[in-house]
């Protein structure tokens, strides 16, 4: 149990709890555990360099938290009408898809590829746009700034988080394509 471990498990252990207070409209300590949960993933990464903490079990719960962060806020926000359908399907179509990916890569011996900077970027934005179109929504005063800020970055996540994928795929296919044979 390293230090970068537990705050990705602590961040886990918030998406529950996110999910709960948007779907009861307790929308400001909703953007609270959001802004912390963010918090923790900027310290998993940090201390996990500073400290040549890096594991393998970080680096399936960091982007597994990232998803579910991804899909709890997607389902949440649509659910009370803040963004609409379409983009949660969009998002969540682009993991169906990897997926995908995964059984494939496991069937020739490999474990899951290292993370794209594309998909991690594509992340990034997808994680500024969800709490910016909340607050939008929460103080209307301020949405003509906050409301094209956050479909920026929502757009641009959805497109680079698709280009991530479609490398991703690319990714799979080379290495699946360029295996050894083994010969008897």
């Amino acid at each position: 149990m390293t230090v970068p471990n537990m705050l990705s498990m602590l961040r886990l252990a918030f998406v529950p709890v996110f999910l709960y207070l948007l779907l009861h409209e307790r929308y400001l300590v909703a953007i609270v555990v959001l802004a912390l949960s963010s918090l923790t993933d900027y310290l998993d990464g940090y201390f996990a360099r500073k400290f040549n903490q890096v594991t393998r079990l970080g680096q399936l719960l960091d982007p597994a938290a990232d998803r579910l962060y991804i899909f709890s806020t997607l389902i949440g926000l649509s659910i009370t009408g803040i963004v609409p359908v379409w983009l949660a399907l969009v998002i969540i179509a682009r993991d169906v898809v990897l997926a995908v990916a995964y059984p494939i890569l496991a069937t020739h011996g490999y474990g899951p590829l290292p993370v794209h900077y594309l998909g991690k970027t594509g992340t990034f934005a997808l994680l500024y746009a969800f709490p910016l179109l909340l607050m939008a929504y929460i103080w209307e005063p301020a949405a003509f700034v906050l409301e094209p800020l956050a479909w920026a970055f929502a757009l641009w996540g959805v497109g680079l988080y698709w280009w991530g994928a479609y490398v991703y795929l690319r990714q799979v296919r080379d290495v699946v394509k360029n295996r050894p044979s083994k010969t008897h």
